[in-house]
């Protein structure tokens, strides 16, 4: 793999996959990536101005789709870089353990529960099982939905299940060499009877990856990841990267999708994966910029109004529960982190 290939991953241009011996080649062979400033900003009404980022675990390969369950304990994928299935771990915030819940994820990568209590994932590709599935409480994968008029997906990335039940997935590729069955890279969404729509076109977003939904159920959040390539594995020198950017569409009353707009243009460089919300409304996104890069939240209108600097590349967040609703949990690089805030999170699938 070349050093360019190597520079790529490292910084951020594959939203979904990296490896910690992929960042050590390409520090070794002189990138340019930088780290981030040490010192969190912003709105003291968002960011205590005594809170740091505190490391709770560091062990994986590139951690993702933090989710925390109604009992406190946290969630997050841990995807292989090779052939591996990845797994999904479990850290206890009483105890300060982290154990494994998932051995063989399928290459799972968001996570969020639903209002039952279940488990979801987005799982990839690269010999993942590319669906929406259900990790059962054994540790178990059942497939929820696989395929959309008969053909396979993509690589499903990350979700969001809205108050009336309904799961909002986003379905891009990044990796992997398995065949590609779809024209487009789009947003799902998979309803409580059982039927799946494609709720976003190639004209409307190109390459969608995090997702999130607003505390009133009327806007859903997806970031727009445009590396330009389906497998960064294969070392192609004509790839144009396309639009990066974080977006918020309306949701009609039926679930379909209406109109669109920016919240924030990354231009040139790598945007955000994936986000979390607060019961206010605002945005907490994954922003991979290598010169810029941590959790930037906006408001609903895209006003930045802090930053919190990760020393690796981001990938997704989530809030605590209950009383332990202020903690943000981080996933980046390959650990796990947290940093206390003055906001709660807003869980949408969850009894309030």
């Amino acid at each position: 793999m070349s050093t360019d290939l190597l520079t790529r991953f490292v910084r951020g241009l594959l939203p979904g996959l990296a490896h910690s011996a992929v960042l050590m080649a390409a520090l070794l062979a002189g990138s340019s990536v930088q780290a981030a400033a040490a010192v969190p900003s912003g709105d003291s009404s968002i960011l205590p101005s005594d809170s740091q980022l505190e490391e709770l675990w560091n062990e994986g390969e590139f951690t993702e789709g933090v989710a925390v369950a109604a009992d406190g304990q946290v969630y997050f994928s841990d995807i292989a870089f090779g052939e591996g299935p990845g797994r999904i771990l479990k850290y206890d915030p009483k105890t300060g353990k982290t154990t494994v819940h998932c051995a063989n994820s399928g290459k799972s990568n968001g996570l969020m529960f639903d209002g039952k209590g279940r488990l979801l994932a987005a799982c990839g590709a690269h010999h993942g099982h590319r669906g929406l599935v259900e990790i059962l409480p054994d540790g178990q994968v059942r497939i929820i939905v696989d395929k959309f008029k008969g053909k396979r997906f993509n690589s499903p990335n990350d979700l969001v299940v809205h108050p009336n039940g309904s799961v909002y997935f986003s379905d891009p590729r990044y990796v992997g060499a398995e065949p590609m069955e779809m024209k487009q890279m789009s947003v799902y969404r998979y309803d409580p009877d059982g039927s799946i729509h494609r709720v976003t076109t190639n004209d409307v977003i190109e390459k969608p990856n995090g997702v999130h939904v607003s505390p009133d159920g009327k806007t859903l959040y997806v970031a727009e990841t445009n590396n330009g390539s389906s497998d960064v594995t294969k070392d192609d020198p004509t790839v144009k990267p396309g639009r990066m950017t974080l977006n918020a569409l309306e949701i009609n009353a039926d679930g379909s999708l209406g109109e669109k707009k920016v919240l924030a243009d990354f231009g040139k460089g790598v945007g955000t994966d994936g986000m979390s919300i607060d019961q206010q409304g605002n945005i907490y996104a994954a922003v991979r910029k290598d010169d810029r890069h941590g959790i930037i939240v906006f408001t609903p209108q895209g006003k930045e109004l802090a930053y919190i600097p990760t020393e690796e590349l981001p990938t997704n967040c989530c809030f605590g529960v209950g009383p332990n609703a202020k903690p943000l949990y981080i996933a980046a690089g390959g650990g796990l982190y947290r940093i206390r805030l003055a906001q709660a999170g807003f869980h949408p699938a969850m009894k309030k």
